[in-house]
């Protein structure tokens, strides 16, 4: 931090209304220049209405936002941009067909120029590049950079606009380990340089890592202030809360029969993105598998040839042993298989359908909800209302379209849709990006339930807290390869992180407990 403290952001009694539901309440906070304030809270707290109204995409119904001492006009995401404040999203907002460069200098030109000046923009951010340590050819087309590489370019795209105040959206969701560090490493550089930056995240230890000081919503108000050295994981999550969190107790499980197997399956590379090569892979009763991974290294493909959306090239699908043909989304679900799937937006629900209609998506056809080819919407409804009850979704009714829920109560719904079915295999794919630390530890129950019924699972997630914690054996994929298993505590963060990154493929990590 700076020796003279400088206010780089000022939200005084912001408050937000949706109908009678109210997102902020009087919510005032500080930021100042060279710090990093962490936004805490549980899915609808509130962290993302009051983004937003930073950023001028909504009006706040009371209340004033300062940057600098200047008071932004409400409504005006022009003045935000223009008085310094940037964003980087949890997903990337990058063209994959453009440079690097293009991608940082698009929109900073009129269109109405007739020239611009290339070399300088590229000595510019090259000049950034170097100073912040964030290695990425200006010439280098997007589609064809790692994860991390892509997170490099957002950030080099705020700092090209002399951004003062920085907000970072889940920022290491899809990092490894190593690239988490790098990131870290960057952001304590940008700070001494007098950055202001909201972190918002739900790893708590990152949080601890990077903050100088916390702030907590909570429904919508101030939960808590609090500085970094004067609190603890423990103490924060129960800040967020009201609560103590208590992540779930995961006993040694003892599989059954194998239920569905990938035998040497290869698939077709997709755009830039890899095939499988020869993968096999065997979910069993009553048991974990965690698929660990940086996102686009084959785990889509992996989801697709279990969820029945594609077929591989090469080699076997079985189920219960007996090779299957014509595999389709529909045979898949009369199968027995569930989905909790990457996207929620585009491919786990219809934006436009209401609760009830999300609820039935994939089973509307059964005898639970229809006859004779009606829908009964009686039993229908009763089935939405049992699992906004059960699993805690808030929403202001089952008739609400989807689109109006946040991340995490999408996410809620999908889950609980999926586990009343009471699935034989449940294909988990990124079940809890997104979610708060109390909603991590109920659907981490709610998998380990599902598993000591009986139920196979896989996990695919880049989180790997999220996978050690959970997996009964963990693989790791990379450039469409499959490690090879590894028990529940025989491999370390680092060793996994450096199979996530491709080397332990070539013989260069060993498999040390």
């Amino acid at each position: 931090m700076t020796d003279t403290l400088v206010e780089a952001l000022s939200l005084d009694a912001i408050t937000k209304r949706f109908g009678e539901l109210t997102a902020n309440d009087a919510v005032s906070l500080s930021l100042n220049q060279g710090e990093a304030i962490a936004l805490l809270g549980e899915n609808g707290a509130g962290k993302t209405t009051l983004m937003n109204i930073l950023f001028g995409q909504y009006t706040a119904d009371s209340g004033t936002v300062r940057v600098f001492g200047e008071k932004l006009p409400p409504g005006n995401s022009r003045a935000a941009l223009n008085a310094g404040v940037g964003m980087v999203h949890q997903h990337f907002t990058l063209a994959d067909n453009l440079t690097v460069q293009e991608n940082i200098t698009l929109g900073t030109q009129s269109l109405l120029s007739y020239s611009s000046n290339s070399a300088g923009a590229k000595a510019h951010i090259i000049a950034l590049s170097n100073k912040y340590q964030l290695a990425v050819s200006p010439n280098a087309r997007v589609g064809t950079l790692t994860v991390g590489e892509r997170q490099r370019v957002e950030i080099l795209k705020a700092l090209y606009r002399n951004v003062r105040i920085l907000i970072l959206d889940e920022p290491t969701a899809v990092l490894t380990p190593q690239e988490t560090d790098d990131l870290f490493a960057t952001l304590r550089h940008a700070i001494s340089d007098g950055l202001a930056i909201i972190f918002i995240s739900h790893k708590l230890h990152e949080v601890m890592t990077i903050a100088d000081r916390v702030v907590v919503l909570r429904h919508g108000k101030i939960a808590g202030k609090v500085e970094i050295k004067n609190t603890s994981k423990e103490a924060l999550a129960k800040m967020m809360m009201g609560t103590e969190a208590s992540p779930p107790e995961v006993a040694n499980s003892t599989p059954g029969a194998a239920l569905l197997e990938l035998r040497k399956t290869s698939t077709l590379d997709i755009g830039n993105k890899p095939g499988l090569r020869d993968v096999s892979l065997t979910l069993r009763e009553g048991q974990i598998i965690g698929l660990a991974g940086v996102s686009g290294n084959g785990q889509a493909a992996i989801a697709d040839l279990i969820g029945g959306s594609m077929y591989p090239v090469s080699g076997q699908i079985l189920l219960s042993g007996t090779p299957i043909q014509g595999w389709t989304p529909h045979n898949a679900v009369k199968s027995g298989i569930a989905r909790i799937p990457e996207d929620r937006h585009k491919t786990g629900t219809i934006a436009d359908f209401n609760l009830t209609e999300n609820a039935i998506l994939e089973h509307y056809k059964s005898s639970n909800f229809s006859t004779c080819g009606w829908l009964n919407w009686r039993k229908s409804r009763t089935f939405a209302s049992a699992i906004v009850k059960k699993y805690d979704v808030r929403c202001p009714g089952i008739d609400t379209p989807i689109r109006l829920l946040s991340g995490g109560n999408m996410q809620k719904l999908i889950l609980g849709r999926v586990l009343e079915g009471q699935p034989r295999v449940i294909l988990a794919n990124q079940p809890v990006r997104g979610l708060d630390i109390g909603a991590v530890n109920y659907v981490h129950n709610q998998l380990l339930n599902a598993r000591n019924r009986g139920a196979a699972i896989l996990i695919i997630s880049e989180d790997l807290d999220e996978i050690m914690a959970l997996s009964d054996v963990i693989h790791v994929i990379s450039s469409g390869r499959l490690s090879p298993a590894f028990d529940r505590g025989q491999m370390t963060p680092t060793q996994l992180g450096l199979w996530m990154a491709g080397s332990g493929f070539d013989g260069e990590v060993s498999n040390a407990s």
